[in-house]
């Protein structure tokens, strides 16, 4: 750079929170903050870098701080993996248009995000990681917690990061940054290659002062696009849902990612064509439009998988056709069914062999409903009636999951479930990833908002919940936020409990207390399996866990976090234990422990298979008969071409 050229000397780490905190997404012509704040816990090899560059942008009263300088909020975390999961969620709820950072340490800190940015990545949903690595310059070698490979001098457990990134660069140079940090941001903001986002930042590097162009830590805006379909893309597929007799909807996550709710009501209502949901995709139509039929596939509704099953023309609206939702190949069985797929990413809009519409999912809408509207294209009166009447129908099976027949005795899950329901209003945000509840919850629940339903399935991460209803609770200040966990989902990170009480985020965390894996249990069962290894209790006399229940107690384990905890014993207890807990303006917990439906009406079973491979040679009699079941399903699947 020339003598003439302005410049500020920085560490690499300040320079980096300066840079951070000036960068802004727009989209619709409304400015957002990109990096709205950092998550961080603090060690060996980011306490002195990033930990001081917090330190030096925090978050300070106006009158305390230089005039116009940026500030970089902060967040203190408790585990990694947690920390990245409230930064998912937060960026679900913000519609990917702001996102938060996460720094650690080196070495275990480093590693334990992995799982964090797989579900990111998996689920398209930005995040930036900033964990601290070995030295760039090797004055020792080996340090602390750095992983030796006679074969690489430059590799670190960082690298672990590389596969579940959708960017990765280590900064073993100041200069580096500059056009890394770019980088950085362009993946974040893109629609279609967003995901983790790791910058790997070497102790001493990070500590590192160098002269910074002034122009770097100017403010940027990055626009978030929202390209058009191609003409003849939108011909065709005007002409495909003109030419099909029993045409379905199926919405999936890039419906909520595109704020398209409203262009797919609309189009909804202009065609009454059905619109089924996928787990991610929940909520892009309330539960009482006439046109949605619910969720579709292995945990959908009965009457989204019939559709499904005898549709000619599938039209899929930001969705990846995950195995839960053809059912692992089975579902869509029409000889002749087609697929439509409206989707911003090319690799998921030729899925199945399908016509593509390769654009933003709200322009393809409104696009595809101007093509459609002058002459009045509509699905038949028949198969607007069958619909209707089989949503009526089910509708019956939901209420009675829900009804209480008795209610001092304990509830059942999906009891639990109706209870929520009878309270919740629009505003409320559920929070849920994995176990049983999923599969009850696609089913049943009767999602009122646009951003009621929070289920994470791409990953199906177990001890997502708690950390992400706390990042949806920063980014929905006001909003009764719950999260709904069962013990074994507890178990695995209940940390952020202290986060949340420390932040002052009153989210209500209902812990369903079944004694172990229900929902492996099941599917155990169901694969010949035998629930083995799937329940919480001692080991009998045989050496399986057959035994007595576990003296767990998660309701004083809640409390010992700081939590207000609710028990609830009965069906009445819980009914005013939530009302309680919706009204609470701190962290509270309420806790069940909840019935199997043995005796009372439970969830309705699967709708539809789910491809779980199973031993092809046994010698105990349940998984010979998994065995034989699981051939016959097998028998019907197909490929799309």
């Amino acid at each position: 750079m020339t003598e003439a050229t302005p410049t500020t000397r920085l560490t690499v780490a300040q320079a980096l929170v300066r840079f951070l905190a000036v960068q802004y997404t727009e989209r619709d012509g409304v400015r957002r903050r990109l990096i709205d704040a950092t998550w961080g816990i603090l060690g060996h090899g980011n306490v002195a870098g990033i930990g001081q560059a917090l330190v030096e942008y925090a978050a300070v009263p106006e009158e305390e701080g230089p005039p116009g300088r940026p500030v970089m909020p902060y967040h203190q975390g408790r585990n990694e993996q947690a920390m990245v999961h409230a930064a998912v969620g937060y960026a679900r709820q913000c519609d990917r248009l702001s996102v938060q950072a996460v720094t650690t340490s080196v070495g275990p800190g480093a590693t334990n995000l992995v799982t964090g940015a797989a579900l990111a990545t998996i689920n398209h949903l930005p995040v930036l990681l900033l964990p601290g690595d070995t030295f760039a310059t090797r004055p020792a070698d080996p340090v602390l917690q750095q992983l030796e490979v006679p074969y690489a001098g430059d590799v670190s457990v960082n690298d672990c990061l590389r596969p579940v990134s959708r960017y990765f660069d280590r900064i073993t140079r100041p200069e580096a940054l500059v056009p890394a940090a770019l980088e950085a941001m362009r993946v974040l903001t893109d629609p279609v290659a967003t995901g983790a986002v790791t910058l790997a930042l070497p102790q001493d590097v990070q500590a590192e002062a160098f002269d910074w162009p002034a122009a770097f830590f100017r403010e940027r805006v990055w626009r978030v696009r929202r390209p058009a379909a191609d003409p003849g893309e939108l011909a065709a597929a005007a002409d495909a849902v003109r030419a099909a007799r029993r045409p379905l909807v199926v919405a999936g996550g890039g419906v909520h990612h595109s704020g398209a709710e409203d262009a797919l009501r609309e189009f909804a209502d202009l065609t009454r064509i059905p619109v089924a949901s996928t787990q991610a995709g929940k909520g892009s139509l309330d539960w009482d439009h006439p046109a949605d039929v619910g969720g579709i596939g292995h945990t959908g509704t009965a009457t989204a998988c019939e559709l499904g099953r005898t549709a000619d023309l599938v039209i899929g609206v930001g969705t990846r056709y995950t195995d839960f939702t053809t059912a692992s190949g089975t579902l869509f069985a029409a000889p002749d069914v087609r697929f439509l797929n409206i989707n911003i990413a090319p690799f998921d809009g030729h899925k199945l062999a399908g016509l593509p519409l390769v654009a933003d999912a709200r322009t393809a809408l409104e696009a595809l409903t101007r093509a459609l509207a002058p002459h009045g294209h509509r699905a038949g009166p028949s198969y607007v009636t069958e619909y209707t009447d089989d949503k009526e129908r089910w509708e019956y099976r939901v209420d009675a999951a829900y009804e209480v027949q008795d209610p001092d005795v304990r509830p059942t899950q999906p009891q639990v479930l109706g209870l929520l329901d009878e309270i919740v209003t629009a505003d409320d945000i559920l929070v849920n990833a994995a176990g049983s509840l999923p599969g009850d919850l696609h089913k049943l629940w009767r999602a009122r908002s646009r951003d009621q339903y929070h289920v994470e399935y791409g990953y199906s991460c177990m001890g997502y919940e708690i950390p992400a209803a706390v990042g949806v609770g920063l980014a929905a200040p006001g909003r009764p936020v719950w999260a709904l966990v069962g013990d074994g989902t507890y178990l695995m990170m209940p940390t952020e409990i202290v986060t949340a009480v420390q932040e002052g985020v009153p989210i209500k965390v209902v812990v369903l207390q079944n004694h172990g894996y229900a929902s492996i249990g099941g599917l155990s069962e169901s694969v010949g399996g035998e629930r083995f290894g799937t329940a919480y209790r001692h080991r009998s006399g045989d050496g399986t866990f057959d035994g007595r229940p576990l003296p767990v107690d998660l309701a004083a384990n809640a409390a010992s976090l700081g939590m207000r905890v609710l028990r609830a014993k009965t069906v009445r207890d819980l009914r005013a234990a939530l009302a309680e807990a919706r009204a609470a303006d701190t962290p509270t917990c309420v806790y069940v422990e909840t019935e199997t439906a043995d005796t009372v009406s439970g969830a309705p079973p699967a709708q539809a298979w789910w491809d779980v491979p199973v031993a092809e040679t046994a010698t105990r009699p349940s998984a010979v008969k998994a065995r034989e079941e699981y051939d016959r399903h097998v028998s019907t699947r197909r490929r799309h071409l």
